[in-house]
């Protein structure tokens, strides 16, 4: 399929990918299976949880696990938070030990353990299958984004947004065609099932990404910032006295009698919030970063916390919206009937008509000179997806009285949504790349993903003290925060610039 995609430049005879380097084409197709493995198991999630519990939609598959929809909530938001949480000792592993493009083969394989894991019955299954989807996830995400930027020649290479915007296209296709038939196989006919077709997607892009390594640049083999001996022994150290420290922890609890799903969604909560900041805390503390760099870093907060409200929004269209769509929003259109799950393709189906738009508009704004900045694009952004939940207070507030409304009302939360996303995603991870201290090139793609372990968390952290997410007072107020942030970085935008230095 990629060779198809692809075109001989006239100028050197070598083929390209819509004029991009070769190698674009292997990671758009990795990335591209991966989502599609990745969003089909999401777009199960939460159902599944809740399935043969008193938070069902009425009439739906038993056989899951039974519980509320608050739990549920937490659990899908810990869990999604985890998987970016775990980009940034991915990074560090492609930096540290063993290069971006090893690191990347090793993580397919233990994704499509973990899917393999949730195809199997039972909970310790289950939450073992998350743990090594998170964890794989974690390895691949920061380590793919950087061999994207190893593609093109320098910040300055006029590409390297349209490339981080094909390689968005390729994420949002998997991630489209991934509900239709991982969601509706596994939703409406078995759900062990739908989870192992997101195993054998997951097998698809890692056969793709080992045929096509040749395609990438030899940067992509090379670890950057190698361990010595006496680190590597240091970090195994700590690795396995925590380790110990936390089985010993656990054992504790549960000899106890005192263990309950809370001691493990809490601590986890309220690390994806703390170990941000220390993250960046860390980084900008060291001074072995030149003035520049430093100067970068402080603006990178702003795009960071920004970020964070936007994905705290964002992502609960796997889960509040989810669920909104199974019990309170009409299942047919002109007659025919369709799975909820289906809901879960209407980001990516957007994505994918808008993004070439997007990537238009920017490039006819800038030859006329008023392409907004990086800066004023995550005002809009923020300001979108705050706008899209002031909309769901409407069919919230229909839906009272136990009204089936409109597929049309989430359709829109989910465009309004989407426009809002391609004018702060596929930008935050170009500036993220261009801002990155020398030091920290992969872990600076962690860093930005951990801005969707903040965004998560704080929606989890929400679910586990008791707040109904489903209430329009709780809409309402996220909604406002992220028009308020949408406005402050705005207001602020010539202060932050100064600091970005010769970025833009």
């Amino acid at each position: 399929m990629a060779s198809s995609l692809t075109k001989d430049s006239a100028a050197s005879g070598e083929k390209t990918f819509f004029g991009h380097p070769r190698g674009l084409a292997t990671l758009f197709m990795t990335e591209m299976w991966e989502r599609f493995s990745y969003y089909g198991m999401r777009a199960l999630l939460v159902y599944y949880l809740v399935s043969g519990g008193a938070d069902a939609a009425t009439g739906s598959q038993g056989g899951g696990l039974a519980m509320t929809a608050a739990t549920a909530t937490a659990i899908y938001s810990v869990y999604v938070s985890m998987v970016y949480l775990m980009a940034m000792p991915g990074g560090w592993f492609g930096d540290r030990v063993w290069g971006a493009r090893k690191t990347v083969a090793i993580a397919g394989f233990v994704i499509m353990a973990g899917h393999f894991s949730l195809a199997l019955p039972g909970q310790a299954m289950f939450f073992l299958g998350l743990i090594l989807v998170a964890a794989g996830s974690g390895l691949l995400k920061a380590n793919i984004s950087t061999m994207v930027g190893h593609l093109y020649d320098g910040p300055e290479d006029p590409r390297r947004d349209g490339g981080f915007t094909l390689f968005y296209i390729g994420i949002n296709l998997g991630a489209f065609v991934a509900p239709f038939v991982i969601g509706t196989i596994g939703k409406e006919m078995n759900w062990h099932l739908g989870f192992a077709l997101a195993a054998v997607g997951m097998g698809l892009g890692l056969t793709q990404f080992l045929i096509g390594t040749k395609h990438l640049s030899p940067k992509s083999s090379e670890v950057p910032n190698p361990l010595s001996a006496d680190e590597r022994k240091a970090v195994v150290t700590k690795v396995v006295l925590g380790v110990l420290a936390v089985a010993v922890f656990y054992g504790a609890v549960v000899a106890l009698g005192m263990y309950t799903l809370n001691w493990a969604l809490v601590p986890l909560t309220l690390a994806g919030l703390v170990i941000p900041i220390a993250v960046l805390v860390r980084i900008k503390r060291d001074k072995d970063l030149n003035t520049a760099e430093q100067s970068r870093m402080t603006a990178y907060i702003w795009f960071f916390i920004a970020a964070a409200v936007f994905w705290m929004i964002y992502d609960q269209g796997g889960s509040t919206l989810s669920l909104f769509a199974d019990d309170k929003t009409a299942d047919t259109v002109f007659g025919l009937g369709f799975s909820a799950t289906w809901y879960q393709s209407l980001n990516p189906l957007f994505v994918m008509a808008l993004a070439p738009v997007f990537a238009w508009l920017w490039l006819w704004l800038a030859r006329k000179n008023q392409e907004p900045n990086t800066i004023v694009k995550f005002a809009m952004g923020l300001v979108l997806v705050g706008a899209s939940f002031f909309v769901f207070i409407v069919p919230m507030n229909m839906a009272g009285d136990g009204t089936k409304v409109s597929p049309m009302w989430l359709v829109s939360i989910y465009m309004i949504q989407t426009i809002g996303e391609l004018c702060l995603s596929p930008v935050g991870l170009s500036v993220t790349t261009k801002m990155a201290p020398q030091k920290y090139a992969s872990q600076m793609m962690g860093v930005w993903f951990l801005a969707v372990t903040a965004g998560d968390c704080t929606t989890g952290l929400l679910s586990l003290a008791g707040v109904d997410l489903n209430g329009t007072g709780i809409i309402a107020l996220e909604a406002s925060a992220a028009v308020v942030a949408g406005l402050a970085v705005y207001m602020y935008r010539k202060k932050v610039q100064a600091l970005m230095g010769n970025v833009h």
